[in-house]
């Protein structure tokens, strides 16, 4: 009757100081891990830059705080243990007390005081493995708590209670559309309006920072606008199911990212059954079949993690590839032929024209030679369109476009 309240007490006074010390010490190893990955990720630029003393006197830093921080929060829980041990054996000490004195004047046997003893024992051991689960219990609630965190973040892009799974066709309107990253009050893109007919080819350019890679994640609404609406195939992208619109939207990134594994495994991202038929046809198509029949095993060739075992232009080659393997309506290049030489980005430009003029192809691109041929050129100035037209309407009206024009030239001729 004594020893229950008083082990409660202990564990409720303790508990509830180290609960936030332990939630402290999960938020420490996460900034632990995120500059391990961070220096795995960039250790060329660490290397190159010849900082590897700065990242680990960085490291030192996270290091030591999640030290401390681990050492407050365990020096907290141990000290439980001696104070439940003494309860423990306070306890024992005082059963033996009395009871041996009961013992004594005649009133207890002595089997009964050692039957008392075995079952206070197993009673208050329980109750000390009970304090070592609660202890436990306490330091995974902290990190379940930061697991739920992403669990329970509800995702911004929400599907229409009765989706259209089918796109007509691979049009694409963009009326009075205005967009802001969530956070942000100043509009990264405004009021934008344009019409592409399925089949175009459409070539976006302009200077950095001009939002052109924000527009066209509106397509496959990897975001959704703030303001105005975005059409594919005549619907509004709201009303679409997401992964059937994302099904027939194919997105080549800036970042060229490919998996380790073999080049089929790689291109079978875009079909899972494409044959090999099917793959060396797209390989020929993004001019990336002409360093792939080299490899002594073909499309068994083993590509490292991230495809470091192939130049920038091989790895936007494969990635162009793997994106026309899946037949899709649009097709999104965001400045995916930059590492690639002209000539090579000339046969690429040719093949959209004439193998894929089904496919609605939108170029965003930094020299004027890769969309130079596209039926309508956007230049994009500060969030807006600043003009719109082919390569020879621009360079009368644009002077944003004549002047890229001029100065890359200008480099081509020294």
């Amino acid at each position: 009757m004594v020893a229950v309240p008083l082990t409660a007490a202990t564990i409720g006074i303790i508990l509830p100081k180290a609960r936030p010390l332990f939630q402290k010490l999960q938020g420490r190893v996460d900034r632990v891990n995120a500059i391990i990955q961070e220096n795995l990720i960039g250790i060329r630029v660490v290397k190159s830059f010849n900082r590897q003393s700065y990242e680990e006197r960085r490291f030192k830093e996270r290091n030591d705080d999640l030290k401390n921080t681990a050492l407050s929060a365990i020096s907290l829980v141990i000290s439980v243990m001696p104070m439940l041990n003494l309860i423990v054996y306070s306890t024992i000490i005082a059963v033996l007390w009395f009871g041996g004195r009961q013992v004594s004047a005649g009133t207890m046997g002595s089997g009964e005081l050692i039957s008392f003893i075995t079952y206070i024992t197993q009673v208050l051991m329980s109750l000390l493995m009970m304090s070592f689960f609660f202890m436990n219990l306490l330091r995974g609630s902290a990190s379940a708590g930061r697991i739920l965190e992403v669990l329970s973040t509800e995702s911004e892009i929400k599907e229409a209670e009765t989706p259209v799974k089918e796109l007509k066709d691979g049009s694409v309107t963009f009326e009075h559309v205005c967009f802001s990253y969530p956070g942000s009050p100043e509009k990264t893109l405004k009021d934008i309006n344009f019409h592409i007919k399925s089949g175009e080819t459409i070539g976006i350019i302009g200077s950095t920072g001009s939002s052109k890679t924000t527009l066209v994640q509106l397509i496959p609404r990897l975001y959704d606008v703030t303001e105005g609406s975005v059409k594919v195939g005549g619907v509004d992208v709201r009303e679409y199911d997401v992964k059937a619109l994302r099904d027939q939207v194919a997105f080549v990134l800036q970042k060229n990212t490919l998996f380790s594994g073999t080049i089929r495994e790689n291109m079978q991202w875009g079909k899972e059954d494409a044959s090999d038929e099917e793959i060396i046809k797209v390989l020929k198509q993004a001019q990336a079949w002409e360093f792939v029949s080299k490899y002594e095993d073909g499309l068994d060739h083993w590509v490292e993690q991230g495809g470091d075992n192939f130049s920038g232009g091989q790895k936007q080659r494969l990635t162009i590839a793997r994106a026309l393997l899946k037949s899709p309506k649009i097709l999104i290049l965001d400045d995916s032929t930059s590492a690639v030489d002209m000539t090579t980005d000339a046969r690429i430009q040719q093949v959209f024209k004439t193998d894929l003029k089904d496919i609605t192809t939108i170029i965003i691109a930094q020299r004027i030679s890769s969309i130079q041929q596209a039926d309508k050129i956007i230049v994009m100035h500060e969030g807006k369109i600043e003009s719109m037209g082919d390569h020879e309407t621009l360079m009368v009206k644009s002077p944003i476009y004549r002047e890229i024009y001029q100065s890359q030239l200008k480099g081509v001729a020294v």
